[in-house]
């Protein structure tokens, strides 16, 4: 098969999943997730419905394809946020900041219901991961330079970091999120604290 018609297939087949996908997206901003059909998202994307049942087996299948995206761009966003000339302790505050702001939108935006069927998945565990393992090395790199305190494993900083900014999804304005940043930077630097004071 000549290389263009290879070409133009695979960007017909691209073009049918990202219109499958961004119909998902919009139909789940619109409704929730209350009974999503193939009928919907093919309407919606304006392909025929036998042409999606060709790219996913059912609505379930085009959901967990859209959540993989969704956070798939999330981590790139995480990784653009970060200045490589910067210093570690900026490189980690601006992932921080950027992390807060993705939990606070995806909380607006899609509200509980996403969490309970879409974060069980493959992909969210492997996506989790790639996060700790993330901010555990711009930890790491913080404590190395003498910004992070070194009294507590750069992985439970890294844990505690993730689960904390989960709390920006529940905080109301920029400034909630802006100060609960904050405080987790001031827990990164603070001193070990003394263990005489009763």
């Amino acid at each position: 098969m000549p290389k263009l018609w290879t070409a133009t297939i695979d960007a017909h087949r691209a073009a049918v999943r990202d219109a499958a996908l961004n119909a998902m997206g919009e139909l789940v901003a619109e409704h929730g997730l209350v009974a999503l059909t193939m009928s919907q998202i093919a309407e919606k994307a304006g392909i025929g419905r036998a042409t999606l049942y060709k790219y996913f087996p059912d609505a379930q299948a085009v959901l967990a394809a859209w959540h993989e995206r969704q956070i798939t761009a999330h981590l790139d966003q995480l990784t653009t946020a970060v200045n490589p000339a910067a210093p570690a302790v900026a490189r980690l505050q601006a992932v921080l900041h950027t992390y807060a702001q993705i939990q606070h939108h995806s909380a607006r935006h899609h509200g509980g219901e996403l969490a309970t069927p879409l974060h069980r998945s493959g992909h969210v565990d492997h996506a989790r991961q790639r996060l700790h393992n993330f901010v555990e090395a711009l930890i790491t790199e913080a404590v190395h330079a003498g910004d992070v305190r070194d009294d507590v494993a750069a992985d439970e900083l890294a844990a505690y970091c993730l689960h904390a900014l989960t709390a920006a999804g529940s905080v109301t304005g920029q400034d909630a999120v802006h100060r609960l940043v904050a405080v987790i930077l001031t827990g990164l630097t603070a001193s070990r604290p003394s263990l005489s004071a009763s």
